[in-house]
């Protein structure tokens, strides 16, 4: 069991790097090819940097990269995440913005489309496919990112929505500095960031799962070192088989499906587990904060 779980949490690990480098890489993308040549502010501290860089080129000549921006301006914010989001997370996060740091100088800034309007909306997708994807894994792409994770906890609204109340500062300082026409086309690339990040990290929506074992106590145990959740075990009997199973009722985030399932078929293979979606939840139902305290006093007794 032990030797299993090893096993799983190294393959965990190479899949977080895995997303780190191609987050970078789309990043990087999105940012050197669609919206820097067509004047288009990217969301959070990409777009900050962004903002910063036009500024120092345009009233000093200097010519700062973006990249280095991102990185610089990254390590405060990186502080936060330490405290607030753990270390695991804010490694993983930090890996990925030195990841996004070197793919925008790897990266050649070329004009794609000479459509402002296109080059926005493709930046904005890809820079919701990046980071959606690092938040679904458990940490960002830093910046932003971190500060929209960390409220989301606080407030319980979406990721999505919490990014696009942020950015309001990124529209207005593009429409001052620059002109109304890319604040404008800048609205519509961060919408597109923010619908594409809420449809990958789905952490605000919960399901229920039904799953039908014949291992009820091995599974729930398995359950109870990935998450800490409430379960209700209801008897089951096979139609087919007419053997004696055991049904477990439990009602978890979309985010914490995967160790569901991981934690479900590393004791029980041959377990069948039913997905619903869940409308409201009434009761105790413990956000991420609640669940890490727990598991703490769990370690320390």
């Amino acid at each position: 069991m032990g030797k299993v779980r090893s096993v799983y949490e190294q393959n965990e690990m190479i899949k977080k790097i895995i997303i780190v480098i191609f987050s970078g890489v789309i990043m990087g993308i999105a940012l050197n090819m669609f919206l820097i040549p067509a004047n288009v502010f990217s969301a959070g501290v990409n777009g900050i940097a962004q903002l910063v860089s036009g500024i120092l080129e345009m009233s000093f000549n200097m010519n700062l990269d973006t990249g280095i921006l991102i990185f610089i301006m990254n390590i405060p914010i990186a502080i936060l995440g330490w405290v607030k989001l753990g270390k695991s997370a804010t490694i993983y996060s930090l890996l990925t913005v030195v990841s996004v740091t070197i793919m925008t100088l790897i990266v050649p800034v070329i004009e794609v489309t000479d459509n402002q309007l296109l080059s926005g909306i493709v930046g904005g997708v890809l820079t919701g496919v990046a980071v959606g994807m690092t938040m679904k894994y458990g940490f960002s792409t830093g910046g932003m990112d971190i500060v929209s994770l960390v409220l989301a906890k606080t407030t319980g609204r979406t990721v999505g929505s919490l990014m696009l109340i942020i950015n309001a500062f990124i529209v207005a300082s593009a429409g001052f500095l620059f002109d109304w026409e890319s604040a404008l086309y800048t609205i519509i690339s961060i919408f597109c960031t923010t619908q594409v990040v809420d449809t990958i990290h789905t952490s605000h929506q919960k399901v229920t799962a039904f799953i039908t074992t014949a291992k009820p106590d091995e599974v729930v145990h398995s359950i109870q070192q990935e998450l800490i959740r409430g379960m209700t075990l209801l008897p089951g009997k096979g139609a087919y088989s007419k053997n004696n199973v055991s049904v477990i009722m439990i009602v978890v985030t979309k985010y914490e499906l995967y160790e569901l399932e991981q934690a479900t078929y590393i004791v029980d293979e041959n377990a069948f587990i039913n997905i619903v979606p869940t409308q409201t939840v009434l009761g105790s139902f413990w956000n991420e904060d609640q669940q890490k305290e727990a598991k703490q006093v769990i370690k320390g007794s």
